[in-house]
């Protein structure tokens, strides 16, 4: 009997095969499982055999009420432990024990690369550059063709007499003269004073930096092939309807949609259990060759997601991911190992050892094989640019009025009036309107 005591225990754990998580190898079971599952041993001085689920499902509550899969195997005590990746949920919490989480997930979007890009080309020109970057250009460009007809306007230089003489620089020709510059064309009229020609300067620094950068950006994105995807949240899955989506049946991503009270979430739910027959599959194997088989999303835990574009280049996972989540080792409810394995699975992570497991088992080359990945340009990265813009327009306007007012002053000492008198009265000239005379350069003949 002392000799009995002694003994490491033996525990029969069970667990599912999916990969890299249980695999076999000829006869054998490996994976990351497996090697946890060995640490754990090691560290707790327990001997183990493991079994596969015999219905090969994770756990959930079957119409009669009772727990299918791994859950259903610990609640009827046919095993002691389940080491797979086995999400930690309230149901489940409350008719078995979880350790702490030895991995963190979520809930993310797989698609297949070329069924995510169809049909979007048609605005592709406008990858490039981020919504951020393209809206700030079009602030830029309007802000430049108002301090270059504010500049002509008040500059003596480029409109000497404003009660006489006619001002080429009206604003619809300051749009075209920005415009021009854009394409790199020229545009008349061009500007005679210094104040102008500062602006003008300036813009076409811009422009010529703007392009060169859009150009590269371009290039770069043809070569990589790597287009936006259209499907970048959930909500997009919902309102497009080219391709189908759905999730493994019984799964803690099905429950995970039924029970939310975000409208998004409720509308994928009510999608998947319409079609369920059609959209839900068995396990992620089967997930898998539907994604790359057909016009298929699947929705699933996005570190198997990740493992899944790893080994399958021709896969990628949408970047949003909903409900932050993690996988833990499964115990009957009070077990005593649920203490002992949630303050090992805590000294594995503070040793490493869990990064390391992930690392051995999530390796791919995928990401090698091509260019670096691309990404549109960010307003960030051109902030020194603008920057040097709005100096830009900044001296020229100061030097149009510095300009205006040299005028003034010595058209004050020869009329013999006040400086400030004579600088309103040119401003006064120089923004009103004569009549016939339209802001927009358009003659009344037009």
């Amino acid at each position: 009997e002392g000799q009995g005591a002694t003994d490491p225990q033996t525990l029969t754990v069970t667990t599912i095969l999916e990969d890299p998580y249980a695999i076999t190898r000829g006869t054998e079971l490996e994976g990351y499982c497996l090697d946890l599952l060995d640490a754990l041993a090691k560290m707790l001085h327990f001997n183990y055999k493991v079994t596969l689920v015999k219905d090969g499902r994770y756990g959930a509550v079957s119409s009669g009420g009772n727990w299918t899969g791994m859950v259903g195997e610990i609640v009827r005590q046919e095993a002691d432990l389940a080491v797979a990746p086995l999400t930690v949920t309230s149901a489940r919490e409350e008719v078995i024990s979880f350790t702490v989480p030895f991995l963190a997930t979520g809930i993310g979007i797989l698609l297949r690369k070329d069924a995510a890009s169809q049909g979007a080309s048609l605005f592709g020109f406008l990858a490039p550059f981020s919504k951020e970057t393209w809206t700030g250009v079009m602030v830029a460009y309007l802000l430049t063709c108002l301090c270059l007809f504010l500049a002509a306007r008040l500059s003596p230089c480029e409109w000497k007499e404003p009660k006489s003489e006619e001002n080429h620089f009206t604003f619809l020709n300051s749009l075209w003269f920005g415009a021009g510059a854009l394409t790199l064309q020229g545009a008349a009229p061009h500007p005679k004073a210094l104040s102008g020609r500062i602006i003008a300067a300036v813009w076409w620094l811009f422009t010529i930096s703007l392009l060169a950068a859009y150009i590269a950006n371009f290039t770069a994105l043809l070569r990589s092939g790597d287009e936006p995807l259209p499907i970048q949240t959930f909500e997009d899955l919902v309102k497009q309807r080219a391709i189908e989506f759905g999730t493994v049946e019984s799964s803690s991503t099905f429950q995970f949609f039924k029970n939310s009270r975000n409208p998004i979430h409720q509308m994928i739910y009510e999608y998947m259990d319409k079609r369920r027959d059609h959209v839900l599959v068995k396990n992620y194997h089967e997930a898998v060759e539907r994604v790359l088989e057909s016009n298929y999303a699947f929705i699933g835990e996005s570190i198997s997601q990740d493992l899944l574009a790893a080994k399958h280049c021709n896969l990628i996972r949408a970047p949003e991911v909903v409900g932050a989540r993690g996988y833990g080792i499964a115990t009957a409810k009070g077990s005593p190992w649920a203490n002992k394995l949630s303050l090992a699975v805590l000294k594995l992570g503070e040793s490493g050892d869990l990064d390391y497991l992930r690392n051995k088992w999530w390796e791919t080359t995928c990401f090698h094989k091509g260019p670096d990945t691309w990404s549109p340009l960010k307003p960030q990265a051109m902030g020194g640019l603008f920057l040097v813009l709005a100096l830009g327009l900044a001296l020229g306007v100061m030097v149009a009025l510095g300009e205006l007012s040299n005028k003034s002053r010595h058209a004050a000492e020869r009329e013999k009036k006040s400086c400030c008198s004579v600088l309103s009265e040119e401003m006064s000239h120089r923004f009103r309107l004569k009549e016939g005379e339209a802001l927009w350069g358009v003659e009344s003949q037009c």
